[in-house]
């Protein structure tokens, strides 16, 4: 789990860095919002499922699915913190940044 945390969070500083190199710094600090608006919600899902896990008796299914909840319910949060908040969102590096964090476990699946 932290593997994939550590993976998503650097994800989302490359994402970052790679719009500030095509765009500017609007683009940079957007990119870098969308990356951390999908790590941070799933590091804290893999903090709670492990602090499950170290219990007497083990993790059960409704603590996936409570910390599941959590994890939906801060996404959405930070998402509508950074539209409130941050005016000059650049969606597409925003968006692009976002599903790029999101799907970039998938990396740790072909590794042997």
């Amino acid at each position: 789990m932290a593997r994939i945390v550590l993976l998503q969070m650097a994800t989302a500083l490359i994402a970052a860095v790679l719009a500030g190199v095509f765009g500017n710094a609007s683009v940079a600090f957007s990119a870098l919002l969308g990356g951390i608006c999908c790590a941070l919600p799933n590091a804290f899902f893999a903090l709670r499922l492990f602090m499950s896990a170290r219990k007497p008796g083990g993790a059960n299914p409704m603590s996936f699915f409570i910390g599941e909840f959590f994890k939906i319910t801060l996404t959405i949060a930070l998402l509508a913190a950074v539209v409130y908040w941050y005016r000059d969102v650049n969606w597409p590096a925003f968006l692009i940044a976002f599903i790029v964090v999101l799907k970039s476990y998938f990396i740790l699946l072909f590794r042997h």
